[in-house]
């Protein structure tokens, strides 16, 4: 029997987060882009006071959104792929190795929902 190292699936593991973390960077980052135009327009001051949107910011913001959103899916899926390619001794015992795919799917499915906010 073979003596079990984790330590493949733990880097595993470390890059998923790594990408989850930038996917959240992303998302957030489309989030303020967005924004930042209601912004720009409320210090501009319009006689007429209509504040409306900064058409550039918004889709700028929902492009970022949406990467942000692909690059979690696409890390989960290919996480999830290597995860199965594994062999026994390569996982840790007792260790739930679908927690982190799904934490993914859930930013990415939370970037989505996230650039349909902004657009409506």
């Amino acid at each position: 029997m073979a003596a079990t190292d984790p330590r493949i699936f733990f880097a595993a593991e470390r890059t998923l987060l790594a990408w989850v973390r930038t996917a959240l960077g992303l998302i957030g980052l489309g989030f303020v882009v967005a924004r930042f135009g209601l912004f720009l327009r409320v210090i501009r001051a319009h006689p007429d006071g209509d504040v409306g949107r900064h058409i550039p910011s918004v889709v700028l913001g929902l492009v970022l959104s949406l990467l942000g959103a692909l690059v979690a899916l696409i890390a989960a899926w290919q996480h999830r792929q290597f995860c199965r390619t594994l062999g026994a001794a390569d996982l840790p015992p007792g260790y739930r190795i679908g927690v982190g795919p799904a934490v993914g799917f859930g930013i990415a499915a939370a970037g989505v929902v996230l650039a349909v906010e902004l657009l409506v």
